[in-house]
């Protein structure tokens, strides 16, 4: 009889197999790409418009908790399926935008291009490094926040609404070429915020919707 896959170990597998992807970006993808975004696609509007589809996820969250809380309060009620299933994204979003935060100070990578303050770059300057608890806002490119929070909803979706899985791969898809066309980060740090995002989501429907 063929033994049936265990749901972790697929997961522990594709976690080391996430992190790889980002080792083989930051080693050998990173430095091309992105002078091959910047020399190609770096203007289009589109590209940028397609990295704001994640703006309105962390107020959307925040106040999603905040008006499921106030009515738990008010009517008693315990969360549905589908309730658990918001509660399980809106948390995921914010746990995932805190880690990546930490994450950001930790690793210390200088961007693709010079943004704020003169920066050190790869494009303006050919740095390309992590700097360890460097700090300071030249120096956040590593995980993406932008893709990490919409991988983690993504993550959700997959889990719990598996009829429109295509539409959370898809969200992620473009955000990731927005970003990556824009220039704005580096393919290793659009797969780690990817990994990161999909990890807390994974952890959020696991905490909330497990029996």
């Amino acid at each position: 009889m063929d033994r049936i896959p265990n749901p972790r170990s697929r997961t522990r597998s594709a976690l080391i197999g996430g992190m790889l992807l980002v080792g083989v970006a930051i080693l050998f993808v990173d430095r091309a790409a992105s002078t091959w975004s910047h020399n190609h696609l770096h203007h289009a509007a589109v590209l940028d418009w397609l990295t704001h589809l994640v703006d309105p996820l962390r107020p959307a969250a925040v106040m999603c908790l905040a008006g499921m809380g106030i009515a738990s309060v008010f009517g008693g009620r315990q969360l549905g399926e589908r309730g658990r299933t918001l509660a399980s994204a809106c948390l995921a979003i914010l746990v995932s935008v805190e880690i990546k935060e930490q994450l950001k100070q930790l690793f210390g990578r200088s961007w693709p291009e010079t943004w704020v303050n003169d920066n050190p770059s790869w494009i303006g300057d050919h740095v390309y490094a992590f700097n360890f608890l460097h700090g300071g806002p030249g120096w956040e490119s590593f995980p993406s926040g932008h893709t990490t929070q919409i991988a983690a909803l993504a993550a959700v979706i997959w889990l719990r609404i598996p009829q429109i899985r295509w539409l959370g791969v898809a969200l992620c898809a473009l955000v990731a070429l927005g970003l990556w066309g824009s220039d704005y980060h580096f393919v290793g740090d659009i797969l780690a915020g990817a990994l990161l995002g999909a990890v807390c989501g994974i952890g959020m429907v696991a905490l909330v919707c497990s029996p």
